[in-house]
C-alpha cells in the first residue's frame, strides 16, 4: 500500500486502526511507520471490524475515505477504478467481488444467501455489500459514520467481533440519505482467515439485517439524527 501511494500525485494518508492485538503487531507497525509520512498508527483495545473502520473514519482527514483490509484481498492497485466513479459524481464507490476463485464452498452459499435476504429485507440492490474495499466523499462518511458510532459506542469485546451488519447499514443509509451509490467489480483474492464461522456468521448477518430493518421502522435513524 505505501509502495503504491508514494508514487500517487494526490495528497494521501494512511490511518491504520489496531484492534487491541495480543501479539507484535502494533510494536511491528510502529516500526514500518516510524521514517514515513502520512502514516498514523491508532492503538484500540479489541473493538471489532465496525469500531476499528469508525475510529480511523471519524479520524481521516481528506475528501474521500477508502477502506480496506490491511491483508490486501483487494489490492490498493484497485483504487482507480473507485476513484474514477467518484469523480463522476458518485458520493460511494463500493467493490463488488466478481470472481470468488480460491474461495471455500461455504463461503459462496453464504454471499449468495445475503444478497437474496438483504434485497427481501431492506430492498438493497447490490450484489456484494461486504466487500472490504470501499470509497467514501468525507462529507457523506462523516455524517454516516458518526450516526453508526452513536448506535455502536465503544466497547470493548472478547473473542472474534466482525460485524457483517455494519457494511450493510453503512450503504442501508447512504441509500435513505440520497447519496449516490455504484459498485465497481474490482480484483480479489480469497484470504485464509479464521474470522470466518458458517453458522454463527449466517445468524450474525440474518441480525444484522433484521436490526437495520427494525432501526428504520422504529425511527431510531431519526432520533439520532
Amino acid at each position: 500500500m505505501w509502495d503504491y501511494l508514494k508514487t500517487q500525485k494526490y495528497a494521501w494518508e494512511i490511518i491504520i486502526v489496531n484492534d487491541g492485538s495480543s501479539d507484535e503487531t502494533l510494536v511491528l507497525l510502529h516500526q514500518f511507520s516510524a521514517k514515513k509520512p502520512n502514516i498514523k498508527i491508532i492503538d484500540n483495545t479489541h473493538q471489532g471490524k465496525a469500531s476499528g473502520i469508525l475510529t480511523g473514519g471519524l479520524e481521516a482527514s481528506g475528501d474521500v475515505i477508502l477502506f480496506t483490509d490491511l491483508d490486501q484481498a483487494t489490492p490498493i492497485s484497485e483504487l482507480p477504478k473507485l476513484l474514477e466513479k467518484i469523480n463522476n459524481g458518485f458520493d460511494i464507490a463500493i467493490g463488488s467481488r466478481s470472481d470468488r476463485k480460491g474461495a471455500p464452498l461455504f463461503r459462496y452459499i453464504l454471499a449468495y444467501g445475503n444478497v437474496i435476504l438483504r434485497t427481501l429485507i431492506l430492498r438493497l440492490p447490490f450484489m456484494d455489500t461486504q466487500c472490504g474495499f470501499k470509497l467514501i466523499r468525507a462529507n457523506a462518511a462523516k455524517k454516516i459514520f458518526t450516526m453508526m458510532r452513536k448506535l455502536r459506542p465503544v466497547v470493548t469485546v472478547e473473542g472474534p467481533a466482525v460485524d457483517p451488519g455494519f457494511d450493510v447499514e453503512l450503504l442501508y443509509l447512504g441509500r435513505k440519505w440520497g447519496y449516490k451509490i455504484c459498485e465497481v467489480p474490482v480484483i480479489w483474492h480469497h484470504k485464509e482467515t479464521r474470522r470466518v464461522r458458517f453458522w454463527y456468521d449466517m445468524i450474525s448477518g440474518i441480525k444484522g439485517l433484521l436490526l437495520v430493518r427494525w432501526r428504520s421502522i422504529s425511527n431510531i435513524y431519526e432520533l439520532h439524527r
